[in-house]
């Protein structure tokens, strides 16, 4: 029986007519969530912590429907209500336990930038500051006639700081707008580090597959406590070996961003899924990018070898060392590797996040330019073009 035209195309990948951007509140891998979604994409977002969890596309497809990002292998809690009696057999009582309790996906490292110090880590400070320990609470949804904006907040009693996330996703795009806010409480001014700690995983991140794409004009080399500068993306080693920092191979390293342009970008893809996601920062917040990977180095609880993991941490810093360290250093390259915040200060940048549809085979991206809204990827040797529609300037 041949199916009338109408039924053929609601039925391809990702095709649906008349859907509205929504809100809802719901579960995402066995945790209270924020849905935002529009029957092209969904977004998923957890209070406890605040982890974007889940950035895919609504199909029936199972690979157009991937998840990028990572979901641990165990089951995870609100970090908020980790307890070490209850939960240290589990994830551990070192100074990661809060963070690998909740951890999934894309975090706010804030307002620190990996660990605390002794003191700070008795008094219950942990791993990549407070804000990924804290309740994130639901301020205010938005919805409009083709629009839906999340607007959700964690206070940060330790540090005296206050962070405030939207996400707006509107009708029938594949990207969404997001805004985040931090504000210092206390009356004098002092430093901080502000990194977005955004983690893929199985299955869509694979060894010698899984290939990032970036605005990165240098890569940061370290030897002991030397720094200096390699081309990006193909470096070599003092034994002359070659590695392509863009595949994914297990090797952490670091990368300056090409501050040249108003805006930094960075894109993620596997040639075998039909799926690319990418993010659009402001330049001048966000010259660093540590590049961290793990492929089933790490022993301990609740890791056990079993983690495949890659995170573009973007922002302000690229050594997850602590703020101190950060603020001894004071620079690399030339750059500040950490940054202030002024007195009763709030500041506030913005960025973008998108999924696009790739061809299978796809050689990654050259270049990405965002107009309008509009974002336009090139793709490398072919020059092909793939457009991601927008309709908001930011």
């Amino acid at each position: 029986m041949r199916l009338p035209f109408a039924l053929l195309l609601f039925g391809l990948p990702g095709f649906l007519f008349g859907q509205k951007a929504s809100f809802s509140e719901g579960m995402l891998h066995g945790r209270r969530a924020f849905i935002l979604e529009n029957g092209r994409v969904r977004i998923g977002t957890l209070p406890g912590g605040g982890f974007i969890g889940e950035i895919r596309f609504q199909s029936a497809d199972p690979r157009m429907s991937v998840n990028p990002m990572r979901v641990p292998h165990y089951p995870t809690i609100d970090p908020y209500t980790y307890d070490a009696a209850k939960h240290g057999a589990i994830y551990g009582t070192d100074i990661q336990r809060r963070l690998m309790s909740g951890y999934m996906g894309h975090f706010l490292c804030f307002p620190v930038f990996g660990p605390s110090s002794k003191a700070e880590f008795a008094l219950d400070l942990g791993q990549h500051g407070e804000a990924v320990a804290a309740e994130w609470k639901r301020d205010a949804v938005e919805t409009g006639r083709d629009s839906v904006t999340l607007r959700y907040s964690a206070d940060l009693p330790k540090t005296q700081f206050r962070v405030v996330r939207s996400i707006a996703l509107r009708a029938e795009e594949t990207l969404a707008y997001v805004e985040e806010s931090v504000e210092n409480l206390t009356g004098f001014d002092r430093p901080i580090q502000w990194v977005q700690h955004v983690t893929i995983g199985p299955p869509f991140l694979e060894l010698n597959k899984t290939v990032v794409d970036a605005s990165a004009a240098k890569a940061l080399l370290r030897r002991g406590q030397e720094i200096s500068e390699g081309a990006w993306p193909v470096v070599q080693d003092p034994e002359g070996q070659t590695t392509d920092l863009r595949v994914f191979t297990g090797r952490t390293g670091a990368w300056l961003m090409d501050r040249s342009r108003p805006k930094v970008w960075f894109t993620a893809y596997n040639p075998e899924y039909p799926v690319l996601i990418g993010y659009v920062f402001q330049s001048e917040p966000n010259p660093w990018v540590l590049d961290w990977q793990e492929n089933m180095r790490a022993k301990q609880i609740p890791w056990e070898g079993k983690v495949v993991a890659r995170a573009v941490c973007i922002g302000d810093s690229p050594f997850a060392s602590g703020l101190r360290d950060a603020v001894n250093r004071g620079s690399a390259l030339g750059v500040p590797v950490f940054s202030w915040i002024a007195a009763r200060q709030r500041r506030t940048q913005a960025y973008l996040v998108f999924l696009a549809e790739i061809p299978l085979g796809f050689k990654g991206v050259s270049d990405l330019r965002e107009e309008e809204g509009r974002i336009s990827l090139t793709e490398r040797g072919t020059g092909r073009i793939i457009t991601v529609a927008g309709s908001r300037k930011w």
